[in-house]
């Protein structure tokens, strides 16, 4: 297995610039594994493939406005700052855009607080402290973080933020559910369908491309993720009525499957910490049946999960065929239901 194994070409004109309007009107494709039968709908037709035994997984977590300009104390430079992960209430993980943010460097938050930069993790990520707690500051000083081939303006942050978001803590969208409007939820749930929430705060492996030949020589880094007891028995009660679990997003399949392994050799656990699950073609789906899925980056991690759950061989065509189509790919795109 190499890197270029998840390779593909994408016209510039096939990455969507902004969502649709309303949400449930993006487009659907819905994929059967087992006899590659194909069908493209609409996302609000999404409940006519779900069952009434089944349970479907949202992803609850809230992006922030992670994104902070900044300037280099001394000279004045231009520097950024993306916020990534808390670690203490005044020290946070993060990506810097600039020149020469080593450690012991100094920022000046434009219209915030002081910050030095204390510790480098490689590559763009570094650990910085703020001269105070800067969570309660980012409605003012923050900007939402949207990935970099996205180019138009939001017209509002809720935009980058699916219906349900609750828990804030995320540097990135878990697109997939980004589809969703209050009309399609009650749909699902008209037809007898669970819903289910567990919250995985995303980080930016979402945009970073694996650079390695190898991919399983490419650093996955954790995200915080929890998988709450109701979820559990949820995933429990539909396969004892012959249901399947429905994963809205690979962030909701992440942490599932991250609940799957804490216990060798027993079922589902409820679980809350850190994941650095790596899916590759190979895994050993333990919990989810189907999922449901934006289309991802060349070479992302997310493209491999994806190739994981069907086989690469299935998946790299389907991709062809959705830009010829028409489908519209990435973050703000269509999406796709694999069975």
């Amino acid at each position: 297995m190499r890197t270029t194994d998840f390779d593909y070409s994408l016209p510039e004109e096939r990455i969507a610039q902004r969502p649709a309007k309303p949400r449930d009107s993006s487009r659907l494709l819905v994929f059967n594994r087992d006899n590659d039968h194909v069908e493209h709908r609409i996302f609000h037709q999404l409940p006519d493939y779900l069952n009434s035994n089944d349970v479907l997984v949202l992803n609850e977590t809230r992006v922030i406005p992670a994104r902070l300009k900044a300037r280099k104390i001394p000279g004045g430079g231009r520097a950024e700052v993306l916020l990534l992960h808390r670690l203490r209430e005044m020290t946070w993980e993060v990506m810097v855009g600039g020149s020469g943010l080593k450690p012991g460097r100094k920022l000046q938050v434009l219209n915030g607080p002081q910050a030095e930069i204390r510790e480098d993790l490689g590559r763009a990520r570094r650990v910085i402290v703020f001269s105070e707690a800067i969570s309660p500051l980012l409605d003012r000083l923050g900007e939402m973080p949207l990935p970099p081939y996205i180019h138009a303006p939001l017209e509002d942050h809720c935009e980058y933020q699916t219906t349900f978001a609750r828990y804030p803590g995320s540097a990135a969208a878990p697109t997939a559910g980004l589809h969703f409007t209050p009309n399609t939820l009650t749909s699902i749930e008209d037809k007898g369908v669970r819903i289910a929430k567990i919250t995985l705060h995303v980080g930016l492996d979402t945009f970073v491309p694996v650079r390695e030949d190898d991919p399983n020589k490419h650093p996955i880094h954790s995200e915080w993720c929890q998988v709450p007891q109701d979820v559990v028995q949820a995933i429990k009660a539909a396969r004892a009525a012959g249901g399947k679990v429905v994963a809205a997003g690979t962030t909701t399949v992440r942490a599932l499957e991250t609940a799957a392994r804490i216990i060798p050799q027993q079922d589902i656990s409820p679980f809350e910490g850190p994941t650095s699950l790596y899916i590759l073609p190979g895994f050993d789906f333990r919990v989810v049946d189907a999922m449901l899925t934006n289309f991802h980056l060349p070479r992302s991690t997310l493209l491999m999960m994806v190739s994981a759950f069907a086989s690469r061989e299935q998946i790299l065509p389907l991709y062809k065929m959705a830009a010829i189509e028409g489908y519209r790919f990435y973050s703000f795109g269509d999406a796709m239901l694999i069975l």
